[in-house]
């Protein structure tokens, strides 16, 4: 393993410092400012306070807007040109990255790259129920929790009969939104503590639409509202309240707190995601669950020989602010959990990439990408638990990513093409069934205004429940790894709930003891024979193709293996020392 958790958590201050020294340039004239009036990022130099930072930016040329004082990281108002390298030559300040939209709305037409993954059977002819599929008796406890092979491969069904998660364990949602007022969801929703960081750009410096026209005033959402879907699909997984309707999480009592860093579009800034996860520490929060990458980088390079000067200096200060973010997240009592990713790559391994940046248009350029000192975050941060994906035979599911370097359990993530050769092959029954926002099912056509499910829906497998009260809730089927991490988030949630103490702050457990839990009572999966799986027979070319490797007991393809809710429950306590 060449990088790992724990080194780079150990590393966390002595990088940041090694960056800083690498980064100051030699005395020079201040540079001119000119251009309009850009939002900046700006992370304070390591041990510098806020007001060191503040004065510093005053001086440089800029605005400050607001401070998160966790980290030391400021948003600030300064001319387009020449303020990042002001910041530079400032021993108070770390950098700067520009704050601004990137890319558009996703569509039909041209998705982005996680839409195209987890809405795969959108675009291919949607399957249809594969004969005799449903199981004989229910899963759970809620009328569709048979649909849900999910559930049962993490045993939530016979682990709730012992532990189905303490109201007081609190879970954050780091996504788009969460929808408060589903019916699945409201039971566990935590109106009160969640908040909502992100603010709609209704379209970007070029005119080209990011989020579309803001519905409420000040372009600020509610902090119950989702209007992408995302973030209530894996509230859903993880809490959806067992209250004999609809689905049920796997962890169907604990409470859900809408951390919102994502906008509308589907897309993370930098701000956000840090402000999202000083929260968390700040508000005790006891499980993060983060199906994301940060944006506009895939890879965030410490030196990049492709990139400019500035562009070398944005990423720098993404690295040291979202590392300073983790860390103190985890300091607080966070365990944190992330997808592992859907670019079907060797983390520890990654090819060129060509994608980055993504905005403005046209500045995506070719970057080879050094594993040691280029990173996607957050999922190769500090502390950071990464979930892979598999599909209901068990197979790694084509799109995951995959390598021992980062991975931490596997968990159901949904596989569209799994059972190739069977009935079941390409069918909506693969992919995991969680809940789905009124409004963005019929934003999608997937459900008509009269509150019916359109034939469209019905193709996609779109599911509707209607309460004896009158209250309704619809399903929707996605998959990817954002799918797999609430598996693995509802299950370290369990854990809390289960061997939580009381402690200075509140009910909890210390997130390295949830690491301990979650992968030492963890199902292990050996590597298939051949180790080299490739997915030409399900149409896939030969990029896809991934090699496991190590031993049953920890590898690339399953790490420590399958989250197992009945078995940290029930064995956990041999790991608490």
């Amino acid at each position: 393993m060449r990088r790992s958790k724990i080194f780079l958590a150990a590393l966390a201050v002595p990088l940041v410092g090694g960056i800083t020294a690498v980064a100051a340039p030699t005395a020079t004239a201040q540079p001119q400012l000119a251009g309009p009036a850009t939002e900046f990022t700006v992370l304070a130099a390591e041990g510098q306070g806020v007001g060191a930072a503040e004065r510093a930016v005053r001086e440089a040329g800029g605005t400050v807007l607001r401070s998160n004082a966790a980290v030391g990281l400021l948003t600030v108002s300064a001319p387009a040109r020449g303020f990042t390298e002001r910041v530079a030559a400032a021993p108070e300040l770390f950098g700067a990255a520009q704050a601004r939209p990137i890319g558009k709305a996703p569509t039909k037409e041209a998705p982005p790259e996680s839409d195209q993954v987890e809405k795969e059977h959108h675009r291919v002819a949607p399957g249809h129920s594969r004969p005799g599929r449903k199981p004989a008796e229910p899963v759970g406890t809620d009328p569709l929790d048979d649909k849900l092979w999910g559930l049962k491969s993490t045993r939530s069904d016979l682990a709730r009969t012992k532990q189905p998660g303490d109201r007081r364990v609190k879970v954050g949602v780091i996504d788009t939104g969460i929808d408060g007022s589903h019916p699945d969801i409201a039971p566990n929703f935590d109106a009160a503590a969640s908040r909502n960081f992100t603010r709609d750009i209704p379209a970007d410096e070029n005119g080209t639409e990011v989020d579309g026209p803001c519905e409420f005033r000040g372009c600020v959402d509610p902090a119950d509202h989702d209007d992408n879907g995302h973030g209530t699909h894996v509230a859903g997984t993880i809490a959806a309240a067992a209250n004999d309707f609809g689905v049920s999480g796997v962890a169907p009592n604990v409470s859900l707190v809408n951390i919102r860093a994502g906008q509308d579009s589907g897309y993370f800034f930098l701000q956000p995601a840090v402000d999202a996860l000083t929260y968390a520490g700040d508000a005790g929060i006891d499980v993060v669950n983060m199906s994301f990458y940060i944006d506009p980088w895939l890879y965030n390079c410490t030196a990049n020989p492709a990139d400019t000067p500035e562009q070398q200096r944005a990423q720098r200060t993404t690295i040291a602010a979202v590392n300073r973010a983790l860390n103190y997240a985890h300091r607080n009592g966070v365990t944190l959990v992330a997808s592992l990713g859907n670019s079907h790559i060797d983390l520890g391994d990654p090819p060129p990439d060509s994608s980055s940046p993504n905005f403005p248009a046209g500045n995506e350029h070719d970057r080879d990408i050094d594993n040691d000192s280029c990173f996607t975050l957050p999922i190769e941060g500090s502390h950071v638990l990464g979930v892979a994906s598999f599909g209901p035979s068990q197979a790694k599911a084509d799109y995951s990513n995959y390598g021992q370097e980062q991975i931490s359990v596997s968990a159901p993530g949904g596989y569209y093409r799994d059972f190739f050769g069977t009935d079941w092959f390409r069918t909506n029954e693969n992919l995991i069934l969680s809940a789905y926002p009124h409004n963005v099912a019929v934003a999608e056509g997937a459900v008509d205004e009269d509150g019916n499910v359109t034939p469209e829906g019905e193709a996609l497998g779109v599911q509707k429940a209607t309460a004896p009260d009158g209250r309704v809730g619809y399903y929707q089927y996605l998959q990817g790894t954002s799918m797999a991490s609430p598996h693995a988030s509802g299950v370290a949630a369990l854990i809390v709930s289960e061997y939580g103490k009381w402690r200075r702050g509140g009910f909890g457990l210390a997130p390295n003891t949830v690491q301990r839990v979650l992968e030492g009572t963890a199902a292990e999966i050996p590597c298939p024979v051949p180790r080299t799986v490739d997915y030409l027979d399900e149409g896939r070319d030969e990029s896809y193709t991934a090699t496991c490797t190590g031993t049953p007991e920890f590898n690339g393809f399953y790490g420590h293996g399958a989250v197992d809710a009945f078995s940290a429950v029930t064995r956990g306590a041999r790991y608490l020392h």
